[in-house]
């Protein structure tokens, strides 16, 4: 999607959104619960290199194997965890003959002090293939001959982002995680920074390369959540962001010894764009919904060769509240006195 085309529809969404807006809004805070979700979504890690004139430009994209991850997430007061993991028994998880074999770990934590979101989180991703063998080998059959592998790339990531909720009365925690919910309809804007530390790690034809990425973003965003139904318990909650930032790229060969060789460092202006929209269904005890994500960013590395991340996925989750433990609700009664914070 070029930067004019997520301009017009960021405006198109903020403009529908901003028109439907109520001026006082009532959140249900369910802080004092804990709350335990499972979640399942189809997580795709792509990007995609393309070099050569726009007409005639040529695309290759990198891809991992397993399709299906699994997570589950633990809230209490502010503070949210999830551990992602891909099981092999899922499907599209374990084609391993044609594709290779791909790992994927993730671990996040989010706090909600007042308005502000803080998201910190870690990732480390191997194994990836080729996904589009035909457009480069035409004799090449889906299903029957394997795809180009690169077992050995591997991508560790460590980042995070502070947001900002302008708008009284409107609860991001109530779409992000179901800590809270909305009782009446309500929109704001959200300015947020995001900031990465990544790794790429290679071994082709026994030459080990290295790279490392720090990149940076500031973007704004609008989140609506439109609450349905006569006791207030359906929620539909579209999103549009857009955003600018920066990479910094350090990038090497390593010699058998250790020693660096090709040594070659290089910065970039980066676009990004996101969207997505959540489905949900609350009571006070029992919660569930889905969720649809697109989250986009390209660079420039000449004036005819440019590559894109594209992370998209759909997820599904259900999830049970229930009063703390009174260990759990002591030792955070006790940090709490150290960290206020919290």
């Amino acid at each position: 999607m070029s930067p004019k085309s997520a301009a017009v529809l960021l405006f198109f969404f903020v403009t529908v959104m901003a028109k439907a807006q109520i001026d006082t809004a009532k959140i249900k805070s369910y802080a004092d619960q804990v709350m335990v979700r499972i979640n399942l979504d189809t997580n795709i890690e792509k990007y995609v290199y393309t070099e050569g004139p726009e007409d005639k430009a040529i695309e290759t994209s990198y891809t991992i194997n397993n399709k299906t991850r699994a997570s589950v997430s633990i809230d209490y007061r502010i503070i949210s965890a999830t551990v992602s993991f891909t099981p092999n028994f899922l499907p599209g998880n374990n084609d391993d003959e044609l594709k290779g074999s791909s790992s994927y770990a993730d671990f996040r934590f989010r706090f909600f002090p007042k308005k502000f979101i803080q998201t910190v989180y870690y990732k480390n991703v191997k194994g990836f293939y080729m996904e589009n063998m035909k457009d480069f080998f035409p004799e090449w059959r889906e299903g029957v001959d394997p795809y180009l592998q690169f077992p050995d790339l591997r991508i560790q990531s460590f980042g995070g982002s502070t947001a900002y909720v302008m708008k009284n009365d409107f609860s991001l925690k109530s779409i992000y995680t179901q800590g809270e919910w909305q009782k009446e309809s309500r929109g704001s804007w959200v300015p947020f920074v995001d900031y990465d530390l990544s790794i790429f790690r290679d071994i082709l034809n026994g030459q080990k390369s290295k790279e490392t990425q720090y990149s940076f973003g500031a973007n704004m965003g609008y989140f609506y959540n439109w609450v349905l139904g006569a006791k207030k318990r359906v929620n539909i909650s579209p999103n549009v962001s857009l955003g600018l930032g920066g990479m910094f790229s350090s990038s090497w060969d390593i010699r058998g010894d250790g020693t660096k060789f090709n040594k070659e460092n290089t910065q970039y202006l980066t676009i990004r764009f996101a969207t997505g929209l959540h489905i949900g269904y609350n009571t006070d005890r029992i919660l569930f919904g889905g969720k649809f994500n697109v989250n986009a960013s390209a660079y420039n590395e000449k004036g005819d060769q440019s590559v894109q991340n594209n992370n998209l996925y759909g997820l599904l989750y259900i999830g049970y509240r229930f009063p703390p433990p009174k260990v759990v609700e002591r030792n955070y009664d006790k940090i709490q006195k150290k960290i206020p914070v919290l």
